[in-house]
């Protein structure tokens, strides 16, 4: 596995020189605050879900029929969500009908409820988590939450503003080149493997493991 530094300079071969690569890596990072509520947690764990395998953009331009269906994604609300309501839901025009992503609105709900403590909301939670253990919440979305597999979660905690590493293609396909793994992280081992090299990565730079995440996309990307 290289040092940081040496992969930063792979990336800047790649995009023209230190000053874009740089340009690159800090574009969004760190600007983008966390939601105020919990709710908005929610309605963008749903977002994230259903733009997953679709058009992003059709999604994002029903959005606002989504937040009227799901009751401005009020947790209570959403957790309650029964059969009658999956019916109304899954006949809905305003939002796309995948009946599998619907009912992950309630689980997701309920798993929010579950995390939130006396003193923190469920979202201060999520954000308090430590980048360290950023394995461990992503096993707890996985486990407790629904269609919120490391990949899904990933771009929904980055578009909540937690700077944490996404695994998309680009970033998978750099740490297979590091040796750090040998294919899509799916075992305990593997995902551990990944975890510590973040974590050496960011004691090397001083950089968010979301700087980390983009310096290894670009390291491969073209």
């Amino acid at each position: 596995m290289r040092t940081y530094s040496e992969i930063y300079d792979i990336a800047a071969k790649r995009k023209g020189g230190a000053e874009q690569l740089d340009a690159l890596i800090a574009e969004h990072d760190g600007h983008i605050l966390p939601p105020g509520s919990d709710d908005r947690w929610l309605s963008q764990f749903t977002k994230s879900i259903f733009q997953a395998g679709f058009n992003w953009k059709v999604v994002e331009h029903m959005w606002d029929g989504f937040e009227e269906a799901f009751w401005g994604f009020d947790l209570k609300r959403c957790a309650e969500i029964d059969i009658e309501d999956l019916e109304k839901l899954t006949g809905n025009k305003a939002i796309v009908r995948n009946g599998g992503k619907i009912k992950a609105v309630p689980v997701n709900a309920q798993m929010l409820l579950d995390m939130r403590t006396e003193n923190k909301s469920a979202g201060e939670v999520i954000m308090d988590w430590p980048d360290e253990d950023h394995i461990g919440l992503l096993a707890h979305l996985d486990k407790h939450g629904s269609r919120l597999g490391p990949r899904t979660a990933g771009y929904a905690l980055r578009f909540c503003g937690k700077r944490n590493y996404i695994l998309s293609n680009d970033v998978t396909a750099a740490l297979i080149r590091e040796g750090v793994i040998d294919k899509d992280p799916t075992s305990k081992a593997a995902k551990k493997a990944v975890q510590e090299s973040f974590n050496i990565w960011a004691k090397q730079s001083g950089k968010s493991h979301s700087q980390i995440s983009r310096t290894l996309a670009f390291s491969v990307g073209v």
